[in-house]
């Protein structure tokens, strides 16, 4: 074991995702280098278009992360101090941090134990009459339970929100991610399905959402510095607070180049999920995440669950000992009520969400992008049987 002062699988370490850039994408930001428009300009509305045909949806609007896009969601459903959104608590911050940046307040709620996708049957328990929206997070890549949601969410005449920023290139009953709620988010940081730094996307069918968006990006202004430009005025008015949350044409001119990657992208992903698939279903140490049959994964993420009970040390423990062997092993995430933040300011913590506590204890992210080699990926498998074999009851 490397941990005890053996060679490790790897030379270097392995990470758990990164980037991947080709000499087209390079090429399409020094276009944008050379040209009049650094931000603001017209990349920025052909991005949109692109991308909002890409996943089928009406209307797309460019942000500059995916907290953002998240935040610009609850701004255009008019989220205001008193109303509830109900949200999973096994994400990332930024989901529940939407929701009280509109001094909303998050309620969070448990996840189904295979999936670690928000429970419906639990959503519907939380709703009350202050409540406005539910969130559904794609968990690691694979679609919520959407007809469920939906059939809550109509029911009780509330809003449908997704965050899909580990989700794109996926699809739920033959639709696509992006056209499954009421708003639909996406990120594009370096480790998501597609990279532009930082950025973000939401989509949605409604125009009127849409145009609250784009102002809120940008100051909430009337007008942009280009459309004032291509008018050759100066005056502008600004009707509500907004924030800076425009992405630049360098930004764009990067995400439109990674999109027509996708797909090809994604299918690598699935090919090293099959492999992983196949390997773990012979170890009964640990326990990939369940699969829907209605569902194609998009795999941002890789995460196993360890049977703790047939093992002799905890999760911290296999992490350093994988780490230790360079295979870039994570976690995602520490559940969101278990922040000190929440406890402090929303009074939750420890019994709210038992299913999300217990399997945070076991979860691991295995390295997963679309530019790992077979070698890589064997090294990821040689590296989890070494070190659970080595720690097996």
């Amino acid at each position: 074991m490397a941990i005890e002062g053996g060679m490790p699988i790897r030379s270097t370490l392995l990470p758990y995702a990164r980037q991947f850039l080709s000499e087209e994408d390079i090429e399409e930001v020094n276009k944008v280098l050379r040209s009049d428009w650094l931000t603001t300009g017209p990349k920025v509305e052909e991005f949109e278009k692109a991308f909002a045909s890409f996943v089928g949806a009406k209307e797309a609007v460019a942000v500059n992360s995916g907290t953002a896009a998240l935040h610009s969601s609850m701004f255009a459903l008019g989220i205001v101090e008193g109303d509830e959104v109900i949200v999973p608590t096994m994400t990332f911050a930024a989901t529940a941090n939407a929701v009280v940046f509109q001094k909303g307040t998050p309620v969070f709620c448990d996840c189904d134990p295979q999936t670690l996708l928000i429970d419906p049957v639990k959503v519907e328990e939380k709703i009350t009459d202050k409540t406005k929206a539910i969130v559904a997070v794609d968990y690691a890549g694979q679609p919520c339970e959407y007809d469920e949601l939906r059939e809550i969410a109509d029911r009780h005449k509330i809003t449908l929100v997704s965050d899909a920023c580990h989700a794109l290139g996926a699809n739920y009953k033959g639709r696509a991610v992006g056209t499954l709620a009421d708003l639909n988010t996406f990120s594009f940081h370096p480790v998501k399905p597609i990279a532009t730094g930082e950025g973000g996307m939401i989509t949605c069918e409604s125009y009127e959402s849409a145009e609250k968006m784009r102002r809120l990006r940008n100051h909430c202004l009337t007008s942009d510095h280009r459309e004032r430009q291509e008018k050759g005025a100066w005056h502008y008015g600004m009707e509500d607070l907004g924030y800076n949350y425009r992405l630049s044409d360098i930004h764009c001119a990067l995400g439109l180049s990674q999109l027509k990657k996708v797909n090809d992208w994604t299918n690598r992903r699935r090919e090293i999920a099959k492999k992983y698939n196949q390997t773990f279903a012979q170890m009964d140490s640990v326990t990939p995440l369940g699969l829907r049959d209605d569902v194609t994964h998009a795999y941002h993420l890789y995460v196993i669950q360890l049977e703790l009970d047939k093992l002799s040390v905890d999760r911290g423990e296999i992490f350093k000992a994988l780490r230790a062997e360079n295979i870039g092993v994570n976690v995602h995430y520490i559940p969101v009520h278990m922040q000190e933040f929440y406890k402090r300011e929303f009074g939750t913590g420890e019994g709210l969400c038992p299913i999300a506590e217990q399997s945070y204890e076991r979860i691991l992210s295995l390295p997963m992008f679309a530019s790992m080699k077979d070698e890589d990926v064997e090294d990821v498998i040689e590296g989890i049987e070494k070190v659970i074999n080595y720690y097996s009851k």
